[in-house]
């Protein structure tokens, strides 16, 4: 028997069909009810078709398939609801409609019954708070589509009880899906630890001005494995959609600095500019797909002598291979000649930073992002004032190996340097206070947003000393609170241990 033998979905949309979907195919009786006329029973057929498709493909078989659709029953009524052990609520994303739907559940179920909210955005607190018993009530929210995201949040609320949270995980498992156990907190996990990726991108392109959509998102994907880059996610999501879902979590963290929406969103907002849905965002989206801004032009340019330095010696090994390869001369000596284009690769710093420390001149330094290593992406960048001619040169012996260059205006960390580095930082900050573990903080976020690895594992693979090191140059040139490091990641790199280290 499974954990809930008999599940009541109310709202069988597009994810509470998901959501039946899942429990029935776990063993559950499964009672539907939506108040839209009709739409219970559309949802069982809809789920019918679903499933026989799957047998087609030999995903399921006839008999499994059968007994499947058995389970399902449409209800006339909330009030058929009555002998569930588990009703989850999948209806519109609205504080008080959800609330008074659980008061007039409380008025159906039996006094064991667990009631559970899919809200993705809601205190669970709050809506338990309108029930007589709010211990009964728990967050249980899921991604779309439901059965192809593996991934559903746990969450006690502030009045839940001991063992409910537990029953649903349980519950979760049954269904092949990884329960994230998670407090009561805005965005919960995978909303909240997904913020820094939009807002820091944002802050690069309009904060900024140092870079394009386009470029922030190539960089993204191909230096770091990132499936979209921001601004094709925000395509993919909808204006109408994330803008206030990024409104809501900075209003209900307070004005915390690392949430600060981007006046842009809320302009392109007005404009319909909504993405995908409207055929247009950041991008335009036509019959054959969002459209490919060509890469910048390969300026063509001489042979000259490259000064290189950097911050760790492998970067600047595989920096001189490069230079090496296109047959360009390598100058040593600890001041770089008179002619020469000097290359630089720091950690967090712009060129401006660069070329102050090393006391060099401004206008022949071009900086290159080596963090993540220079196999699939060049992402270049020099000072104001800096001579065309040395960046272009630049671009063109970066570019000699057919490897795309990506040019950027002087910009502290690049972009990928500082976006993963946000990144990192609100998930240290959400394992420091205790909102999620952090294997749960990881496996929530690579399997609810797509990542490539998890916040805290990419972290580690990046080096915690290195991430902070990234912050600390950030804050130090600009004053933002934003890029102050969580406690979390401090202690982890200054001891030299994991991010995933608990505390005693």
């Amino acid at each position: 028997m499974p954990e809930f033998a008999k599940v009541g979905v109310v709202g069988v949309g597009a994810m509470g069909g998901g959501i039946v979907q899942m429990a029935a195919q776990a063993g559950a009786e499964v009672v539907l009810f939506d108040a839209r006329p009709g739409g219970a029973k559309a949802a069982v057929e809809k789920l019918g078709a679903t499933w026989d498709g799957l047998a087609a493909k030999g995903r399921m078989t006839a008999e499994a398939v059968a007994a499947a659709k058995a389970r399902l029953t449409p209800a006339a009524s909330i009030a058929d609801l009555a002998r569930c052990d588990l009703v989850i609520e999948a209806i519109v994303e609205d504080l008080e409609v959800k609330r008074k739907t659980f008061v007039e559940l409380e008025t159906v179920v039996r006094h064991d019954c667990v009631l559970a909210t899919n809200t993705s955005s809601l205190s669970v607190t709050a809506i338990a708070a309108a029930c007589a018993r709010p211990e009964r009530v728990a967050g249980y929210h899921f991604f779309n589509p439901v059965p192809l995201m593996k991934v559903v949040e746990v969450i006690d609320g502030a009045r839940t009880a001991a063992g409910i949270s537990g029953r649903l995980a349980a519950f979760a498992r049954e269904y092949g899906h990884r329960p994230i156990a998670c407090i009561d907190s805005p965005g919960f996990v995978v909303n909240h630890a997904g913020r820094g990726f939009g807002t820091e991108a944002l802050q690069i392109v309009v904060g900024e001005g140092a870079a394009a959509y386009a470029d922030v998102d190539r960089a993204l994907r191909d230096q770091v494995g990132f499936r979209l880059g921001p601004f094709e996610l925000l395509d993919l999501t909808g204006l109408d959609v994330s803008q206030p879902v990024g409104e809501s979590m900075f209003r209900q963290f307070y004005g915390e600095a690392r949430f600060r929406p981007s006046w842009l969103l809320k302009q392109r907002l007005d404009a319909g500019l909504l993405g995908r849905k409207a055929g247009h965002g950041f991008y335009a989206h036509g019959p054959e797909g969002q459209e490919k801004p060509p890469e910048q032009a390969i300026p063509r340019a001489d042979p000259r002598p490259v000064w290189v330095v950097a911050v760790e010696s492998a970067w600047r090994d595989e920096i001189v291979a490069i230079v090496q390869a296109a047959g360009w001369p390598v100058a040593s000596g600890p001041q770089p000649p008179d002619d020469a284009l000097i290359v630089v690769a720091p950690l967090g710093h712009d060129a401006t930073a660069a070329a102050e420390g090393l006391q060099v001149p401004a206008t022949r330094l071009v900086a290159i992002d080596a963090l993540f290593g220079l196999a699939k992406r060049r992402v270049i960048m020099a000072a104001p004032g800096a001579d065309t001619g040395f960046v272009e040169a630049a671009h063109a012996l970066f570019a000699a190996d057919g490897t795309p260059v990506t040019r950027i205006r002087d910009s502290a960390g690049f972009i990928a340097q500082r976006v993963v580095a946000t990144i990192v930082n609100i998930a240290s900050d959400m394992a420091q206070q205790r909102i999620a573990s952090p294997a749960d903080i990881d496996d929530a976020v690579r399997l609810g947003l797509g990542y490539p690895q998890g916040p805290l594992a990419l972290g580690d693979a990046v080096g915690p000393e290195r991430i902070a090191a990234i912050l600390a140059a950030l804050n130090g040139l600009s004053g933002d609170l934003r890029y102050r490091a969580s406690p979390w990641l401090r202690r982890r790199a200054g001891l030299g241990l994991s991010l995933a280290t608990p505390e005693p």
